[in-house]
């Protein structure tokens, strides 16, 4: 993924210092998106958008651990960094439990603060290398007509077109057409691809 892909989200609703911090790592050659409260980072922030945010805790309206639990609500790639002047060890233990990879505490050296988007921001772009790849597959499954669902669940059970036939209660000839569309919409050439692509998208049989 190219490095412009990846942004800096500041949630921050201190201006000074979402302003400060913004030009900081600007310099360092982030991109950098800047919002005033988690409200606004909803509403503006690009889908799919790849980086990390910089969240504070204590902002007017939605708070930065109600934002964090917003984006684990859904497929987000953003790794989340709380950095607040609000520190608590039950609050750090929280975000760390709900997934933010670190907790750093106004204020932080440029070294540290540096180093954590650094690791939060590669973490983001594998999961979004995943992600992206889970959707290519769920993509290639809604292609599947109901029938050829229900043959691609029979065939990564293992079974045989004889024994599908049996269960399905159609035609051996029949199997053999679902199979084969099945096949050809998977992009995939052998069961054993199949297989494992099913497995990587958390499709059982």
């Amino acid at each position: 993924m190219a490095a412009d892909a990846v942004s800096v989200f500041v949630v921050d609703d201190d201006v000074q210092f979402r302003e400060g911090l913004s030009r900081l790592l600007r310099s360092y050659g982030w991109r950098v998106d800047a919002y005033g409260s988690a409200d606004d980072f909803l509403r503006q922030a690009p889908e799919h958008a790849v980086g990390c945010v910089l969240l504070d805790i204590c902002m007017p309206g939605m708070d930065g651990t109600a934002l964090h639990d917003r984006l684990n609500g859904f497929d987000c790639p953003l790794s989340v960094i709380y950095l607040t002047g609000h520190s608590s060890v039950p609050l750090s233990v929280r975000a760390m439990k709900h997934g933010a990879y670190d907790f750093l505490e106004k204020p932080v050296s440029e070294h540290v603060l540096l180093a954590a988007i650094a690791g939060a921001t590669a973490q983001s772009v594998a999961r979004s290398a995943v992600l992206a790849r889970s959707r290519e597959i769920h993509e290639r499954l809604g292609a599947l007509t109901p029938r050829e669902r229900e043959v691609l669940s029979q065939v990564v059970a293992g079974h045989m077109n004889k024994q599908i036939a049996d269960r399905l209660a159609i035609a051996l000839k029949t199997v053999k057409v679902h199979r084969s569309r099945v096949m050809s919409k998977m992009r995939v050439r052998s069961v054993a691809q199949l297989v494992a692509l099913c497995d990587e998208a958390g499709v059982g049989a």
